[in-house]
Order: structure tokens, then C-alpha cells, then sequence
């Protein structure tokens, strides 16, 4: 599904030609499910040039900021993502991993439905398996075979926007896992099949 829609938008990077009429044509007609506001933001967004993908992190834990295109002209970004990568690391061991890329497709995406670029406060992102564990063993709510560990996993928060509210962007976009912990004040998205609790 992510990879669906970040198709559109790439399509239409590189065939500058192609009408937004017929962008939108083409989009509905490969993600219908999705709600037409997200169409018209993303459509506004992909005939935009340069056209570029940035996005603004802050690690909650180390106090690490990032403001990084990660991708642009038709392609990743490697500078931009290893300094994601940097500040999504887990912080009580250090390790770091390649997040996943669809991962910041889909905040991406969420930005784009919130019709916001304010920076996301990250409680956590990637975990090593040894912290993962460490968790899992001291609360239920943590799964041992966590998203977390493979960096396909991200729990967040925006400054000045309700949880509720970015908790229904996300489920509105139909696209990976969305947990819902208001008493922890805090979303998490991963990339896998689209559900939430």
C-alpha cells in the first residue's frame, strides 16, 4: 500500500508531462480505499518541483534532533537516512539499524494527511534485540518478536496535535500497524499488515 502511493508520486516526478488531472486519475484508481483528502495532499505534493521528502525527528531520550531529505529527483537519499538512522538508534545500547524505508514513507504520508512538517517526537524506534528483551521481561506490553528489532517500528508523538487525532490520520491511511497508548502518550507505527488496537 505504501509503496503504492510513494509509486504515484515518483511516477509523476518522472514524467513531468502527465497532467495533475490524469495523476489523480491514476491514483484513485490504484488506492481507492484511501480518503480523497490524503489523494489531493499527496497529488499537491507530488507536482511540486524540486520535489523532495524531508523529515524532523526528535529523540526524546537523547535530545537529538534531525531535519533530513531523505529522498528527492526519483531516489533515496543515503546521507539523509543514515542521519535518521543516527538519531533513531536505540539509544541505551547505541546499536543502530537501517529503518526501514518504507517507515518513513508512511510518516511521510502521515504529514501529509495531518497537513503538517512539525517535528516527530520519538519515543522509540529501533530497539536491539538485548533491549527488546530486557522490556518484554519487564512489562507484558512490550512483544518479544517487536518490530522494533528489525527497524520496521516507531512510537511518536507531534507537538500541538491531539494523540486521538494523529492515532486517525494513521488508521485513515490503511497502511501498516497503528497502537493506540494514551497513557503512555504515544503512537506506534510499524510497516507491517494495516491493523491497530
Amino acid at each position: 500500500m505504501i509503496r503504492n502511493w510513494m509509486k504515484q508520486i515518483h511516477l509523476s516526478e518522472q514524467q513531468p508531462e502527465q497532467s495533475r488531472r490524469r495523476f489523480l486519475q491514476t491514483g484513485l484508481g490504484a488506492c481507492g480505499i484511501l480518503a480523497l483528502p490524503l489523494t489531493a495532499s499527496i497529488a499537491e505534493a507530488a507536482i511540486r518541483k524540486p520535489y523532495e521528502k524531508k523529515l524532523s525527528f526528535l529523540n526524546l531520550h537523547t535530545g537529538e534532533r534531525t531535519r533530513a531529505v531523505y529522498w528527492a529527483s526519483g531516489r533515496y537519499i543515503p546521507e539523509g537516512m543514515r542521519a535518521i538512522n543516527h538519531v533513531l538508534r536505540d539509544h541505551r545500547t547505541d546499536e543502530r539499524c537501517a529503518i526501514d524505508h518504507d517507515l518513513f514513507d508512511l510518516i511521510y504520508l502521515l504529514q501529509l494527511k495531518l497537513n503538517t512538517q512539525q517535528e516527530i517526537h520519538v519515543v522509540s524506534a529501533y530497539r536491539s534485540p538485548a533491549t527488546n528483551a530486557k522490556l518484554a521481561a519487564q512489562s507484558n506490553g512490550v512483544a518479544k518478536n517487536s518490530m522494533h528489532t528489525l527497524g520496521k517500528a516507531i512510537d511518536i508523538r507531534i507537538p500541538g496535535r491531539k494523540l486521538a487525532d494523529l492515532r486517525a490520520a494513521a488508521i485513515a491511511l490503511q497502511a501498516g500497524g497503528v497502537g493506540y497508548y494514551p497513557s503512555s502518550n504515544f503512537v506506534h507505527l510499524d510497516t507491517g499488515h494495516f491493523r491497530h488496537w
